[in-house]
């Protein structure tokens, strides 16, 4: 059974890997035998995680998925360091509560950037390596794409969101 699932010889990167479930789907990809990217703003947790799997086939990168720049730097290593790519798992996000009244246009950007715009330009700028190795790209939203939560509308929206936009991208790649 363990054959008919092994991810051996593929190469897969995970947002948000740092801890949490970001962590936990790296080290179940990194058990099935691929080869990890994880990524994480959270430089000393991402070490931490990344270390304790305690393989060549794990590597790490911080990045600041809310800036275009480190995300293009990002692919950047990653087309240096691999000939291809197979797993993109965007799960990378964050939750800043406040009520809707005063919500801030900060924390909304801030919001939408890294679990929307992130996971979109990340997509859009390794599509192509994906393609070649017949690949996949797996979005993580929550059940706020689906219902309101109360005092969070830039995670809610930014959820539902992701959605729509995984199955647009579905239909045009």
């Amino acid at each position: 059974m363990r054959n008919q699932f092994s991810l051996k010889n593929k190469v897969a990167v995970v947002t948000g890997a740092g801890r949490g479930n970001g962590f936990a789907i790296a080290k179940a990809l990194f058990n099935a035998g691929a080869t990890i990217y994880m990524t994480d703003l959270l430089k000393e947790e991402l070490r931490a995680s990344a270390q304790s799997l305690g393989q060549k086939r794990v590597k790490w990168i911080v990045a600041d998925l809310s800036n275009n720049r480190q995300i293009q730097k990002l692919v950047r290593a990653l087309e240096k360091k691999e000939r291809h790519i197979d797993i993109l798992v965007n799960n990378a996000g964050i939750s800043l509560s406040e009520p809707s009244e005063i919500y801030g246009e900060e924390n909304w950007d801030k919001t939408l950037s890294v679990n929307l715009k992130a996971p979109f330009l990340l997509s859009q700028a390794i599509v192509r390596r994906l393609m070649k190795a017949d690949g996949s790209i797996i979005n993580i939203t929550s059940i706020g794409a689906e219902q309101g939560f109360s005092n969070n509308p830039a995670y809610v929206a930014s959820k539902g969101g992701l959605k729509q936009l995984t199955k647009a991208l579905a239909k045009d790649w």
